[in-house]
C-alpha cells in the first residue's frame, strides 16, 4: 500500500475523472493507493479539509495557515488553531513555515504565524508540516528554537543535502514530489538517495507539480505512484519495499491517522 501524504483534495481539478472526487480517488485506490492526507492551508478551507475526511474513510486532515495565506495584519490566533485541532480528522498541523521567494517583505508575519504554530504542536503532540522556499536559515533556526519533543515533516522537500541532514538531525521527515523526477532536479535527487529509508515519505501536493509524464498537467493523488516508483528505483529498492517502508514511517509520524491494512 502506498500513502499520498500531501494532497489539496479540496483544489483538484477533476475534469479528467468527469467532475467527481470520488472517481477521483477511486482511480488512486486501483493504483494501490490506501490512504490520503488533506492539507489545509488558510481559515477558509480548515472546514473543507474536515468535512473530507469525515467523509471518507481513507482521508485524513490537517490545519494550517500556508505562510503565503497569512495575512499581513491578521496572525493566526493560538486559540482558533488549537480549536480547529481539537477534532479526531485533523492528525496534523500546517501546512505552515516560511516562504521568502515570492514574499520576502513578509518575513516578519510568517514568522510570527510559523512560531504560533509550532507552538500549537507542542501543546497538541500533533506533528507539524513545513513547508520553506526561500528560507533555509530562519527554518532551522526556527525549528531548532522550538526544540519540538515529536517528529514533523518538511513537504515537498527541495532543498539541498545540508538542509536536509539538519533537518533529520533535530528528527523531522522529508517528503518528495514530482519534482523529484524532473530534468533538472539533480540535486533533489542526490539529497533522495541520502535520505535514511525510514525518514521518507511520498506525497503529490496535488494539484501541483505533476511527475514525469504528466508534468505542465493538473496532478492528482493517483500520480503518487510515479514519484513512488521513480524514489524506488533511484534508490535501488523493489517498489513493494518502497511503498511498505514509506507507508510505515506514514503511520509512524502521524499516530492518528486512520491507515488501513494494505489493499491488494
Amino acid at each position: 500500500m502506498l500513502v499520498d501524504s500531501h494532497c489539496h483534495l479540496d483544489r483538484l481539478d477533476l475534469a479528467a475523472h468527469g467532475g467527481s472526487l470520488d472517481a477521483a480517488l477511486d482511480a488512486a485506490r486501483q493504483r494501490g493507493v490506501g490512504h490520503f492526507l488533506c492539507i489545509g492551508v488558510s481559515a477558509d478551507n480548515a472546514g473543507d479539509v474536515k468535512r473530507l475526511a469525515e467523509r471518507y474513510e481513507d482521508v485524513d486532515c490537517s490545519v494550517g495557515i500556508h505562510p503565503l495565506d497569512v495575512q499581513p495584519d491578521a496572525t493566526p490566533a493560538l486559540d482558533w488553531l488549537l480549536q480547529e485541532l481539537d477534532h479526531p480528522r485533523v492528525v496534523a498541523i500546517g501546512e505552515t513555515g516560511l516562504d521568502y521567494h515570492y514574499e520576502p517583505e513578509a518575513a516578519e508575519v510568517q514568522q510570527a504565524s510559523f512560531r504560533l504554530h509550532l507552538e500549537a504542536s507542542r501543546q497538541t503532540g500533533k506533528p507539524v508540516i513545513i513547508h520553506t522556499r526561500g528560507a533555509r536559515a530562519d527554518t532551522l533556526a526556527m525549528l531548532r528554537d522550538a526544540a519540538l519533543p515529536h517528529a514533523g515533516v518538511l513537504h515537498c522537500f527541495t532543498e539541498d543535502w545540508d538542509m536536509a541532514k539538519a533537518a533529520l538531525d533535530m528528527g523531522y521527515y522529508i517528503s518528495l514530489s514530482g519534482i523529484v523526477t524532473f530534468r533538472n532536479a539533480d540535486a533533489l535527487r542526490d539529497v533522495a538517495s541520502k535520505v535514511p529509508a525510514d525518514r521518507l515519505l511520498v506525497e503529490t501536493d496535488s494539484p501541483y507539480l505533476a511527475p514525469i509524464p504528466y508534468r505542465g498537467k493538473p496532478n492528482l493523488p493517483q500520480y503518487v505512484r510515479e514519484v513512488a516508483e521513480y524514489l524506488a528505483m533511484l534508490r535501488g529498492q523493489s517498489y513493494d519495499r518502497f511503498a511498505e517502508q514509506t507507508t510505515e514511517n506514514f503511520k509512524r509520524l502521524f499516530p492518528l491517522a486512520r491507515v488501513r491494512c494494505a489493499r491488494a
